[in-house]
């Protein structure tokens, strides 16, 4: 894999973010295995966060699907380390599991993503609030956004794959709860309810990654049912969100703080620009389409500047002329390396898709 770091081309621009992905963050202690944070450092580099590692091995499957045979290995061997990890893929937190089982899933684990599947709703769905997963089963009572938005599309993918009704049913149900409970007149989605007990829904906590499930859901539901205001609700829910917390085109106040940035926020504008590429490839022509377009291409172009040169390393704000330089000299996550991944991948499909007639 070659490419010259200052190409203009999204597929040679997204082998370079790969590169450093395997050359800053891949462990030589054990296979499949990512460092936390970039090297050189060493304090807290080795920790295992299984979200973070399912959207490695999505990561990796995107160039796969760009045609770089050469990465289905090593997406493969950090699935593997994954389940060695955890013991089993089964863990505490219900969402993470929808991570892993869409990670699955594309590798064509379905047996893995049928399991998974069946652990989220055999033991995260009850009525409480409403029908719908709890996020962990030490909370069965908290609800949220990124765990129902990923059981939504988990079910929705594993209907196109095996064709059981359940799976469809499922997302329907999944999709129709964000719906009454979480999102809020504007289209916008809100992250959870009863987190701390009292029953209250945390209208303030509003993140990029739940529009983004929220969106990729509805866009799956449009791909099984032809339903087109799918769509419609799917721009609406990005266009307001985008309103709200990037009017200048920039999302801000998303990263891990206080501290140097990264955690699991790193990761979240990577997984809001995978879903919104996937709208904007089905939408007609039209002004929002192109809106949204040109958001998509000046956040993931500043994205690019704004990478620590020459090691191509990400930073949590995708501009290049940030006033704060302080997180650029501090650590590198891998999850915010993953959204710098993710994006870049994202941009390269949309860059070689035809636009709609």
């Amino acid at each position: 894999m070659t490419s010259s770091p200052e190409t203009s081309d999204w597929g040679e621009r997204a082998d370079a973010l790969q590169s450093a992905l395997t050359s800053s963050f891949r462990s030589r202690l054990a296979r499949g295995r990512y460092r936390r944070l970039a090297r050189p450092r060493l304090l807290g580099a080795h920790g295992f966060d299984y979200w973070w590692i399912a959207n490695l091995v999505e990561a990796r499957l995107d160039a796969v699907d760009r045609g770089d045979a050469a990465l289905a290995p090593p997406a493969a061997e950090a699935f593997e380390y994954a389940r060695r990890r955890s013991r089993g893929l089964v863990v505490d937190y219900f969402d993470d599991m929808g991570w892993m089982a869409l990670a699955a899933l594309r590798l064509g684990r379905l047996d893995d993503a049928t399991k998974l599947w069946e652990e989220i709703v055999g033991s995260a769905w009850n009525d409480t609030h409403g029908p719908s997963a709890c996020w962990r089963r030490q909370q069965p009572t908290y609800k949220n956004a990124p765990t129902n938005g990923l059981l939504a599309l988990l079910s929705l993918r594993l209907h196109a794959a095996t064709g059981a009704e359940r799976y469809l049913t499922t997302g329907h149900e999944a999709l129709a709860w964000l719906d009454s409970t979480l999102r809020l007149p504007s289209g916008v989605l809100v992250d959870g309810i009863d987190r701390s007990g009292d029953g209250r829904v945390d209208t303030g906590w509003v993140f990029s990654y739940n529009q983004g499930l929220y969106v990729g859901a509805l866009v799956e539901e449009f791909d099984r049912t032809g339903d087109a205001t799918r769509l419609e609700e799917a721009a609406r829910t990005a266009s307001a969100y985008l309103a709200l917390a990037a009017p200048d085109g920039v999302i801000r106040g998303e990263e891990a703080r206080p501290g140097p940035g990264g955690g699991d926020a790193g990761l979240f504008k990577g997984v809001f620009v995978r879903y919104l590429v996937r709208l904007v490839l089905r939408m007609p022509k039209g002004s929002e389409r192109e809106r949204l377009r040109a958001w998509i291409d000046s956040s993931t172009e500043a994205m690019w500047l704004s990478l620590r040169r020459p090691r191509m390393l990400a930073v949590d704000t995708w501009e290049p002329c940030a006033t704060d330089l302080e997180p650029r000299r501090g650590p590198v996550f891998l999850s915010t390396q993953l959204s710098a991944v993710i994006g870049a991948e994202a941009r390269a499909l949309l860059s070689g898709s035809a636009e709609p007639a």
